[in-house]
């Protein structure tokens, strides 16, 4: 029986909202993962980036996966190509099953080799976020069929790295000829620009949550306006700053009532959050239950 989620369900992140975690080794940059995003804190796989690329299938359900400053919705049988450095979020509303993988393109090819410099390169410097792959299109279904062969190898019991390797040599190819180069031959400097400016202003909430964060903090911070704050925000993030800022306080009040003994009160205070009585409504509309339930329960899963 496979094992969902490997014994983790958090994304753990710097304070660019880059992920700390390592997908493989140096010596073998590769990282499969089986996964459940229902499993995961507030059942989805919150807003992360990594250098390595991603390759996402879904095989039972439907989720919502924000990937850049676009949201698609992926059902049974589709997958999702995420291309370096760039920002995400997978969320759904039921279980939702999705075997992944993420790896260096330097599993491929070294650095300052042709093959990189012909045929990845392009890839992870182009304008392309993500490629949304359907069963619907015949070339489209040869890269589910061979993302699904990655992904048995590493299933079965005896994982073969050279295999592994072989088959993801054949998936680049199918993503690289499925590019159309017309359209792409630079990097969207716009988008970059904004993504950094976000994990500027993100880092900026992320140091200064128990503080009162203004709109003009925010737009001060990256040397931008208001409206353009809220702008990046929507765009990215699909929310405001100011929602942003409030979940994250109430994630981090989460994080004080699982690691210390403190009361609601003192949390509440420590999370940035002046009213208790608004703290603990603003906390159960996110987690579903009263800061001391939130508490009970997350003693009772250690046990």
């Amino acid at each position: 029986m496979k094992n969902l989620n490997d014994g983790y369900a958090k994304i753990i992140t710097d304070e660019t909202l880059r992920e700390t975690i390592s997908h493989g080794s140096e010596e073998y940059p590769f990282r499969y993962y089986y996964e459940d995003i229902w499993l995961f804190d507030l059942h989805c796989i919150d807003w992360h980036w990594h250098p390595e690329v991603e390759f996402v299938l879904v095989e039972n359900g439907t989720a919502d996966f924000f990937v850049g400053s676009s949201r698609y919705v992926l059902n049974t049988g589709e997958a999702i190509f995420i291309n370096t450095q760039v920002i995400h979020r997978f969320e759904s509303s039921e279980s939702t099953i999705i075997p992944n993988m993420v790896f260096s393109p330097l599993l491929i090819a070294a650095e300052n080799s042709l093959i990189y410099r012909k045929y990845i390169k392009p890839v992870l410097m182009s304008s392309v976020e993500c490629l949304i792959i359907s069963p619907t299109d015949e070339k489209q279904c040869e890269m589910l069929d061979t993302i699904r062969n990655v992904f048995a190898i590493q299933e079965s019991k005896s994982i073969s790295e050279l295999k592994t390797t072989e088959l993801i040599m054949k998936l680049w190819g199918q993503i690289y000829e499925s590019i159309s180069w017309n359209d792409t031959q630079n990097i969207n400097k716009t988008s970059a620009q904004a993504q950094a400016q976000l994990q500027i202003m993100m880092q900026h909430i992320h140091k200064n949550y128990y503080r009162r964060i203004t709109l003009e903090d925010l737009a001060r911070s990256v040397s931008i306006s208001k409206s353009s704050v809220l702008n990046i925000f929507k765009s990215y993030l699909h929310t405001s700053p100011i929602n942003y800022a409030l979940e994250y306080r109430l994630k981090r009040a989460a994080k004080f009532l699982t690691e210390t003994e403190n009361s609601v009160f003192v949390i509440a205070q420590t999370a940035g959050f002046e009213n208790v009585g608004y703290f603990c409504r603003k906390f159960k509309a996110l987690y579903g239950m009263t800061p001391k339930e939130y508490r009970n329960h997350r003693r009772s899963e250690r046990k």
